[in-house]
């Protein structure tokens, strides 16, 4: 089987079509939520609350297995997003806050995790996910909690278009900053919560920061937005996938299917990016034609 034949006939395999079906859920709303953390320039927040997830994570799987991981992580995403969201409203410092949480809250999960047996083997789970053997449950699991991420932002989406374009103008027309703040934070932590165990907690970031840099590269037009980046969520992860089996069954290179499909993603945002600097080389040598053959007929008249 080749890399090209895996992008249709690998997904009939029950574990690679639960493997997808995740990704495909995940692309959804990590797709539009990314869009306004793009907007809003809220990347290392987003990277603040997936390290401070962790300890809950960390926690949720050693008491209860992959049962409990959940549980754990759900606890610490909302104590998270609620404890960011009060001091970034109290004016402290963002980026030292974030970074002074990202340290602590890691480094408190990975004290959990080395009181289990098998610390080199659970962190490894914990941090690069399982995408390829995620159960039936952990895909009705994550199917549930990205659901209830995307209705926070489908409910409060005018304010958060207010807040990413015109803070003042949220407030002017009754919208309140910390509220608003607070729901984005929330999905984003459910997010992170919904993709953990099976894309991992180091490699969460690409599916929330990725799409949306990509769709603001591709298109300036505000309802294309979140089209494009949980389009391109979809796509990428597809292929991602279908790479990772192909290599696997055709090349024998065993390689993971969650660091591949992050693989692609970054691979869409170079092209993207090479895309953009030959349109604006294109435009501006235009320009000059444009500009040289008016010249001479300037000099003239």
């Amino acid at each position: 089987m080749t890399v090209l034949d895996s992008l249709t006939t690998a997904f009939a395999l029950p574990f690679m079509g639960r493997a997808l079906l995740v990704l495909l859920v995940l692309s959804v709303a990590a797709g539009v939520i990314g869009v306004f953390i793009n907007l809003r320039g809220l990347e290392f927040l987003s990277d603040g609350l997936t390290h401070a997830v962790f300890p809950g994570i960390a926690a949720g799987f050693v008491v209860g297995g992959r049962e409990g991981l959940y549980v754990g992580a759900l606890i610490a995403a909302i104590a998270a997003a609620i404890v960011l969201t009060l001091l970034a409203n109290r004016k402290v410092s963002s980026d030292a806050t974030i970074a002074i949480v990202l340290t602590a809250m890691f480094s408190l999960g990975v004290i959990f995790v080395s009181r289990s047996s098998d610390f080199s083997g659970q962190l490894e789970s914990l941090l690069f996910g399982h995408l390829l053997t995620v159960t039936p449950t952990e895909v009705v699991i994550t199917s549930v909690v990205a659901v209830i991420a995307l209705l926070l932002m489908i409910v409060t989406f005018r304010g958060q278009l207010f807040l990413a374009f015109d803070r003042s103008a949220a407030g002017a027309a009754g919208y309140r900053p910390v509220v608003i703040n607070l729901t984005l934070n929330v999905a984003i932590a459910l997010v992170v919560v919904a993709a953990s165990s099976a894309v991992g907690n180091l490699l969460v970031l690409a599916v929330l920061i990725v799409p949306g840099a990509v769709a603001r590269l591709a298109t300036g037009r505000l309802s294309l937005l979140f089209v494009v980046s949980a389009g391109f969520a979809m796509l990428a992860s597809w292929i991602g996938l279908a790479v990772a089996f192909g290599l696997s069954v055709s090349a024998d290179v065993a390689i993971p299917g969650g660091a591949t499909v992050v693989l692609v993603f970054v691979l869409g945002y170079v092209v993207m990016l090479g895309w953009r600097a030959v349109r604006a080389f294109s435009s501006r040598s235009g320009s000059l034609r444009v500009r040289d053959a008016r010249e001479p007929a300037e000099k003239s008249a």
